[in-house]
């Protein structure tokens, strides 16, 4: 864990207290399973869950001998019991307190995720709604293509964080899951009616067919889910990126007062924020390499995964919550430029509007080929004239392109003036925003 990229509402659940509060968690639900069974007496239950604990310096000390972490737990909280310490951890192997304890750290981090999600939609939804109908260029290969609006750009954004809330409401209940079948899964020391009452208690469901642990495929999903959802959150950055560069200049990163951009160069205002959620998303991406690869564990159990685990998971939950906050910051407090965008679609003498025409010759019985043919030439002039720097627009404040067109006799002999100028008209373009939002906002 980096402090820097960490919350603390989902740091501590990562943390070695948190770890053994889990473990403490899961072995009290036993004892309480083992009660109602009819194993452990009332007595001795309920001392058992009401003076159980540990000590995580304590638990160091007996790992340093045991070198082994949950033999070094249990003997410190029993410790903290009398004679019916005999009752704790009974019928149950090492897996069952870890990977259940594990599981309920997952399920309580993912909440958290889940909630970060909701609260990125919402923001995104805002910002859509407030831009509908703002203007700007659509762009492919980064070059300009036809208008669209910034609502429309933020309404994908929506939509696509939609499908990562789904797919995260669902991988809940695929990692909500724990066990208590004892040594090799087999429920030899241990009846199936204990691991189903711990299970209840947890508000887990018990894992159908464990052999030792948890199935690490189970992880693996969790971890291929906060890595879809860190690209889609990198795509969003790295376009605030590219429209905040000088020569776009569409939207920026909020620049509070104070702040300094360069060591040495004071005028500079820099992309900060999402260029580090480009790297933290690279990070999280990483994660999801060892999650696939620990699925292949020898016969029943092996404990190649464990010290993957102990980096990846609290990592992938702290780093994905860090995230989606700062993402979410981005997004509510960004700077929208309308003005500029409109100077940008324009900046190419209306070439913006060529497929517009293009479709209007078939109408007039004109061939596709001859369509096109008509349309490019008119269009590479007015890339010559921008190559060369002239200017895009006349005296009149009509665009290059529309000068050349109105010029083209093999044009006009098939579209007026009036029918060429329509194609120009910017409102074609936002007819259907309305009910693409309705598709996205209201489905």
């Amino acid at each position: 864990m980096v402090e820097r990229y960490a919350r603390v509402e989902m740091s501590s659940k990562w943390t070695q207290e948190a770890r053994y509060a889990a473990w403490l968690e899961v072995e009290k639900a036993a004892v309480k399973a083992w009660n109602k069974i009819g194993l452990i007496p009332d007595a001795d239950c309920e001392k058992i869950i009401k003076n159980a604990t540990f000590s995580v310096e304590r638990i160091e000390e007996i790992e340093a001998v045991t070198k082994h972490d949950l033999i070094a737990f249990n003997t410190s909280v029993s410790e903290s019991l009398g004679e019916e310490s005999r009752w704790f951890h009974y019928g149950m192997t090492s897996s069952d307190a870890v990977d259940t304890g594990v599981a309920l750290q997952m399920r309580d981090s993912l909440k958290i995720i889940i909630e970060d999600v909701k609260m990125l939609m919402e923001s995104i939804k805002t910002r859509a709604y407030e831009h509908k109908m703002t203007l700007m260029v659509g762009r492919s290969h980064g070059i300009h293509g036809e208008p669209i609006t910034f609502g429309l750009t933020l309404a994908v954004w929506y939509d696509e964080v939609a499908r990562h809330l789904l797919n995260l409401e669902q991988t809940m209940e695929v990692i909500a899951v724990g066990q208590i079948s004892g040594a090799m899964g087999n429920f030899a020391h241990a009846p199936l009616e204990l691991e189903e009452y711990a299970m209840a208690e947890l508000g887990l469901k018990p894992e159908p067919c464990s052999n030792q642990v948890i199935h690490r495929d189970r992880y693996a999903r969790l971890a291929t889910a906060l890595a879809l959802l860190a690209s889609s959150v990198e795509k969003f950055a790295v376009q605030v990126r590219h429209l905040q560069r000088t020569e776009v200049y569409e939207c920026e990163e909020y620049f509070a007062k104070g702040q300094k951009g360069s060591s040495a160069m004071p005028h500079k205002r820099n992309p900060i924020l999402t260029e580090n959620i480009t790297g933290l998303a690279r990070m999280i991406r990483s994660y999801a390499i060892p999650a696939m690869e620990n699925v292949a564990l020898w016969h029943e159990r092996d404990i190649s995964h464990s010290s993957t685990e102990r980096f990846w998971l609290p990592d992938a939950f702290i780093t994905s919550d860090f995230m989606l906050h700062r993402m979410n910051s981005v997004i509510a407090n960004l700077t929208v430029m309308p003005e500029n965008m409109m100077k940008n679609l324009n900046l190419t003498g209306g070439l913006v509007f060529s497929q517009r025409v293009l479709l209007e010759l078939p109408l007039a019985g004109v061939s596709r080929e001859d369509a096109y043919r008509i349309i490019q030439r008119n269009a590479m002039k007015v890339w010559e004239e921008i190559q060369h720097g002239k200017p895009t627009t006349n005296e009149k404040g009509e665009s290059l392109y529309l000068q050349y067109l109105l010029a083209d006799e093999e044009l006009r002999n098939s579209l007026s003036e009036e029918q060429i100028r329509e194609c120009f008209n910017f409102e074609y373009y936002t007819k259907n925003v309305d009910k693409i939002f309705n598709r996205v906002f209201k489905k």
